[in-house]
């Protein structure tokens, strides 16, 4: 073939891509937003008022309409990509998270963010706050290194300060705090996580047994973020209850965002 017509036909394919490349990159900052789940407070649940509840809306943050689908039996359906998040329309301090996810892939990755920024900067698609990892069971069977598989604790709740947010872990793994006891389902099944965010501290239980957490975050109130990573994940029955304020200084506040 001509030299001059090879060099024609890369230049031609590499417009493509750029063109595509910018249709994506606008396409995950369109503006949209959707209701799932609900909220209520400590006080309505104490006095009896359970049927004050609200619902919550998720605002996208740099993801795709498409990647979210909210189905008639109240799953929602995150297909993965574009690798990103959406948030909560508003900020949470001290909360109590219930949520129930399963992986529809093997090794799926995803993860919740709470006290986030919801602003992702520079190269990372991903916000700070502080991460509670869902992992499927086979990612540490997909990522072996030379035969060495990492340890089961990647796959069912680390938790640890991202972004530049600082936390303490209750059983360390370098900076992340790792599960003490494996209690995760894998591909297809239901896992439910319990969430308790007070004063800068979050425990996490697993289906049903506390098994890890962390303390002294630098960050103590700011958006709860739903990470898409790279796999289809789904939740159900995600209910937040708020508790009391604690005493928070302006700096472990994340900024307040458009709404």
């Amino acid at each position: 073939m001509n030299r001059n017509i090879i060099w024609r036909k890369i230049i031609f394919l590499a417009l493509i891509a750029a063109v595509l490349n910018s249709y994506d990159i606008n396409a995950q900052h369109e503006a949209f937003e959707f209701e799932f789940g609900s909220e209520n407070t400590l006080d309505n649940l104490v006095y009896g008022k359970s049927n004050e509840a609200s619902t919550i809306k998720w605002v996208n943050v740099n993801t795709v309409k498409e990647g979210w689908t909210v189905r008639p039996d109240g799953v929602l359906v995150n297909l993965g990509l574009p690798i990103g998040v959406v948030r909560s329309e508003k900020q949470y301090e001290n909360f109590i998270l219930k949520v129930e996810w399963r992986h529809m892939e093997s090794g799926g990755n995803s993860g919740v963010f709470a006290w986030s920024n919801a602003d992702p900067k520079g190269d990372s698609p991903l916000p700070d706050g502080v991460e509670i990892q869902m992992l499927e069971l086979d990612w540490v069977n997909i990522n072996a290194k030379d035969g060495v598989k990492p340890p089961i604790a990647y796959v069912h709740g680390e938790v640890w300060g991202v972004g530049g947010v600082v936390t303490v872990p209750d059983n360390p793994r370098g900076e992340r705090s790792k599960s003490v006891e494996n209690r995760c389902k894998g591909k297809g099944e239901w896992n439910t996580y319990h969430v308790v965010c007070v004063d800068g501290v979050i425990k996490l239980s697993v289906n049903g047994k506390f098994v890890n957490g962390i303390s002294k975050s630098t960050q103590k109130k700011g958006y709860l973020c739903l990470e898409s990573e790279g796999a289809e994940i789904h939740f159900r029955n995600l209910e937040i209850i708020e508790l009391p304020p604690g005493v928070t200084s302006a700096e472990q506040i994340a900024p307040l965002l458009d709404q």
